[in-house]
């Protein structure tokens, strides 16, 4: 399977921004927002309450999903009608992500990135209606913390020759930032002890993220991307 590097490389990306600074912290808060349970009802074994919070995590995390398989789908189709200035587009799409890996890093600062825009305001719902509602206005909360790690994805998703692969792609992003989200659901008082073991890490998970940005970046913009494919090639032996 020839692409399998670059959805490996979108569910990484959804796990970085799972572990960023301004996501990390405040998941334990996403879920007692959703479910309308306090973090110490969250650390009981109530099985029942982990029924329900988890019901409302997957709908929380389906309200986000959409956002940015929407986003994927939109970034592809526009890549399409752009085709005849690829050359021109590749260049400033590989500058672009090399900028955003230099703001991760600390090298470079943009300040917009730093915009609190988590919604604090959205309050949460006892319906599953109202749990889906709120992982789609917090997937435009998120943008921009998560934008530089978002974008790359986005740029990739341009360069893909149809609209299913671009979904494909950033469906996997989305899952990448789920499954971590889903398995603090299952259980906040782990998630809590990890927490404070990680915390320390936060900005070296910020440094890597970004170094890996760079190098995707001057990939792009010497339209070497596929080298990567080939490089990785010894892990198509595990895709059946």
């Amino acid at each position: 399977m020839h692409s399998l590097p670059l959805p490996i490389a979108a569910f990484v990306a959804g796990l970085l921004s799972f572990l960023s600074p301004c996501v990390l912290p405040l998941v334990p808060g996403y879920v007692s927002l959703i479910s309308g349970a306090t973090v110490e009802d969250l650390q009981s074994s109530d099985r029942r309450m982990l029924r329900t919070v988890m019901l409302h995590s997957v709908t929380f995390v389906l309200g986000f999903s959409v956002v940015f398989i929407a986003l994927g789908a939109v970034a592809t189709t526009v890549g399409q009608f752009a085709n005849e200035y690829h050359a021109l587009l590749t260049k400033i799409a590989g500058i672009i992500v090399i900028i955003f890996g230099l703001h991760l890093t600390g090298l470079l600062k943009i300040k917009a990135l730093y915009a609190d825009k988590r919604l604090h305001n959205v309050k949460g719902s006892s319906s599953v209606m109202g749990s889906f509602l709120v992982g789609f206005a917090f997937a435009f909360g998120w943008t921009p913390c998560i934008g530089p790690i978002l974008a790359a994805i986005l740029l990739l998703a341009e360069t893909q020759d149809t609209v299913l692969k671009g979904i494909l792609l950033l469906a996997v992003y989305s899952l990448g930032l789920a499954v971590p989200f889903l398995l603090t659901s299952l259980g906040v008082d782990r998630f809590l002890a990890f927490y404070g073991r990680f915390r320390p890490h936060l900005h070296t998970v910020e440094v890597i993220s970004g170094v890996l940005l760079i190098a995707v970046g001057v990939l792009i913009f010497v339209n070497h991307l596929k080298w990567l494919s080939g490089y990785l090639s010894f892990l198509n032996r595990f895709a059946l």
